[in-house]
């Protein structure tokens, strides 16, 4: 198959551009969930409009939720723009078919709802969601009680034979590969018929900022959660039986999709605003600010939003991303544009994602040249003269996004499917394209 190849655009001058993000996938996809098994109907505003979020709508549909998609909607007393309005059904239903792609919510998120629909619920995806692990989710949800048929694989594609209802209770699971496992059973988990308690019996949860996203949402939606947060026990999450709340919510921007445009400001020594940037968030991709003024820029709240400006320096880090592992691949690529090491850390679960990142980072970065080493739980950058080359993305958006940075600095660098970029950042071509030749200002 002929590779379809984007040429990275090379930055001639310091970029100066204010962004517009669009909205959080992490946020959107709760918030489906969550409205979904309201008691009434809610308002996601201003959501992402991505692959992602798309498989999730679609597979809530699958299971007769009404969503119905408007535009410049303002009724419902919040927010103008794209709004999906979100009916729930009485009874979720069965038989139903859904593509969970290879979205990490949509594969965790959606079959602890499935056991409540009243028959069988078929889940399939991309090749790839046949690797990631979804055992934490099978697992435990046969513990309480549900019957899934899986083929002995312990992942997809498996059948959940929704019987309209699940007893709940305690449950324990390893969740070191992935806090979704314990996201995913919290957000359905209020409608079980004893809640559920979920107990982390495996090593360190990574990405424990998301888990937060999914507790503060739950509370929000009106249940009652209990986390090790807010003085509970260690590694113990419990969330009570009860209704939830249909909600008028407007989703943030995606913090950790800005790490590329900030990315830039660093890199160029300009300045990137990045509009609607929240004071107070759960979103982990707020760490950004932190983690981007140690090597070498500064930040400061505007009135449009988070203002960022780089120096044209930009140094080295030794960072622990364990909670930001998203982050990483961007991080990574400004890492070896630096003037100095770095050492990324905690970031082994990062091999279990759309693909191994970390393996996929070495080799794509030395191939251009760098001088990158995987370690058991991250990766060492040794920066280096960088050169043109392929860039090959692995169907991961983070890489190809981590690829338009190295780019910046160095000619001919060639990402292949940057199209991919859609699974969380829709028009992201265009999108560095005005950010290093902004449009000019309308007249009036």
């Amino acid at each position: 198959m002929t590779e379809t190849l984007w040429p990275a655009p090379v930055a001639t001058a310091a970029v100066d551009a204010t962004v517009t993000i669009p909205g959080s996938k992490s946020v959107t996809n709760r918030a489906l969930v969550l409205a979904a098994l309201a008691a009434e109907p809610g308002w996601v505003r201003r959501p992402l409009r991505s692959r992602d979020s798309q498989l999730m709508a679609d597979g809530l549909r699958a299971l007769g939720v009404g969503i119905e998609e408007q535009v410049n909607n303002t009724s419902g007393g919040s927010g103008g723009g794209e709004a999906w309005r979100i009916i729930p059904t009485g009874q979720l239903r069965g038989p139903a078919r859904v593509d969970v792609g290879n979205a990490g919510t949509v594969m965790r998120f959606l079959p602890p709802l499935a056991v409540l629909a009243d028959g069988p619920v078929h889940f399939d995806g991309d090749p790839r969601c046949y690797e990631r692990p979804q055992h934490g989710v099978i697992d435990s949800l046969r513990a309480l009680g549900a019957r899934i048929d899986d083929g002995g694989r312990g992942g997809f594609p498996l059948t959940v034979h929704g019987s309209g209802a699940l007893d709940g209770g305690t449950v324990e699971l390893d969740a070191s590969s992935s806090s979704q496992f314990v996201s995913a059973l919290l957000l359905s988990g209020a409608r079980y018929n004893q809640g559920v308690e979920i107990r982390n019996v495996g090593g360190p949860v990574p990405s424990l900022p998301h888990i937060r996203m999914t507790v503060d949402m739950l509370r929000q939606a009106g249940a009652q959660v209990d986390a090790p947060e807010d003085g509970g026990e260690k590694d113990v999450w419990r969330v009570t039986p009860g209704a939830l709340l249909g909600r008028d919510l407007v989703v943030e921007p995606d913090l950790s999709n800005a790490a590329p445009f900030f990315a830039a400001a660093l890199v160029t020594g300009g300045r990137v605003t990045v509009r609607d940037w929240p004071r107070h968030t759960t979103q982990p991709g707020d760490q950004l600010r932190e983690i981007y003024s140690r090597m070498g820029g500064s930040c400061r709240f505007v009135d449009e939003g988070l203002e960022f400006t780089g120096t044209g320096a930009v140094h080295g880090i030794e960072a622990d991303l364990h909670d930001v592992g998203e982050l990483t691949p961007v991080i990574a690529a400004v890492a070896a544009l630096a003037d100095s090491p770095s050492h990324l850390s905690g970031i082994a679960h990062l091999r279990l994602h759309e693909t191994d990142r970390l393996a996929a980072l070495a080799k794509e970065i030395n191939a251009l040249g760098g001088d990158v080493t995987d370690t058991e739980d991250g990766l060492l950058i040794r920066p280096r003269p960088l050169h043109g080359g392929v860039f090959h993305t692995y169907e991961d958006h983070r890489l190809a996004t981590a690829a338009a940075v190295l780019g910046l600095a160095v000619r001919g660098v060639q990402v292949e499917n940057v199209a991919t970029t859609a699974k969380t950042l829709p028009d992201f071509p265009q999108m560095w394209a005005d950010l290093l030749d902004p449009p000019p200002a309308a007249t009036t």
